[in-house]
């Protein structure tokens, strides 16, 4: 299980409410390794994870201390949902001409959501506490590991290099369809949505799959909001990037194909700058004057939810 508010809880791999007993939770977990075990034709990383969840809610102690949110031992830092308790320094390396808020219309909107949830008047001290998180539905969670995710990719965009511009949090005509990041560069013009699934993604006919896309069109829509903005700006983007963490995706990229003359695909977050800085397989490089022209027209027309 990755650390990811939207990555399935133990209770979930085990197949049991947090209400279970421990009998139900033993048993639950005795059936699983049963059916999960590599040597009996199960998944290896589903035995991986039945095992990481009993290491956490297998003990009356383990449980108790999961339920209250504090971590193992091995994992007790702050949360990495959790605001920082004191802003990165800057640094000294040229950085890219960034616009907007990465994840701040996400984080605001989680806070209002979560705050319904808990019940309008109702105080909450720590609106990140793990324990508090984790209870929360998962629609709710989702809209903070996008923000989470977001945010992760504003910091590697951002050390692109002066060479590059980028603007966050994009308004297309809806706030729920903005574009996460849009990044123009000498390999040319991308358009970007962060996403963290909690679960491993693939491509299927073009389009993102898995469990826990559960149907949605991302690289879809995706396109359908980076036409608004090329209609607008009069600007060809050449490459639609869905960027999700590390572990969701086997290669380092997939490239799905192709909307409107842009290069559409997944990508590890962490391969992310190399892509950028040598461009994605099908894409034009631009330069000199086209450069300016393309960040004058942008500048322009974006606006930012």
């Amino acid at each position: 299980m990755s650390d990811s508010p939207v990555s399935q809880s133990p209770y979930e791999v085990l197949g049991v409410p947090p209400s279970a007993s421990d009998d139900e939770l033993r048993r639950a977990y005795r059936r699983l390794l049963r059916e999960t075990h590599p040597d009996t034709g199960g998944e290896s990383a589903r035995f991986i994870a039945v095992q990481h969840a009993w290491a956490l809610i297998g003990t009356v102690e383990a449980r108790a201390a999961y339920d209250r949110g504090s971590a193992p031992a091995a994992d007790r830092e702050r949360p990495s949902w959790a605001p920082p308790k004191a802003p990165p320094q800057a640094s000294s390396r040229p950085m890219a001409r960034s616009y907007g808020h990465p994840g701040g219309w996400r984080r605001e909107r989680y806070l209002r959501l979560l705050q319904e949830w808990v019940g309008r008047g109702q105080k909450i001290d720590d609106p990140y506490d793990p324990a508090l998180v984790r209870r929360a539905p998962r629609e709710i969670r989702r809209i903070l590991a996008d923000a989470l995710a977001e945010e992760a990719t504003a910091r590697l965009v951002g050390d692109l290099g002066m060479g590059y511009t980028v603007w966050h949090d994009v308004d297309t005509g809806v706030p729920e369809d903005k574009i996460d990041h849009v990044v123009l560069g000498p390999t040319g013009l991308f358009a970007l949505l962060s996403e963290d699934f909690g679960a491993p993604v693939r491509i299927r006919r073009g389009e993102l799959d898995g469990a826990s896309v559960q149907g949605d069109r991302p690289l879809h829509a995706l396109a359908a909001r980076a036409k608004v903005l090329a209609r607008a700006a009069r600007v060809k983007f050449g490459g639609l990037l869905i960027v999700v963490p590390d572990d969701e995706l086997d290669e380092p990229y997939l490239v799905a194909g192709s909307a409107r003359g842009a290069q559409t695909a997944v990508v590890r977050r962490s391969v992310l700058p190399h892509l950028l800085q040598t461009g994605l397989p099908g894409t034009r490089p631009v330069g000199g004057t086209e450069l300016f022209e393309l960040r004058t027209r942008l500048q322009h027309v974006i606006r930012f939810v």
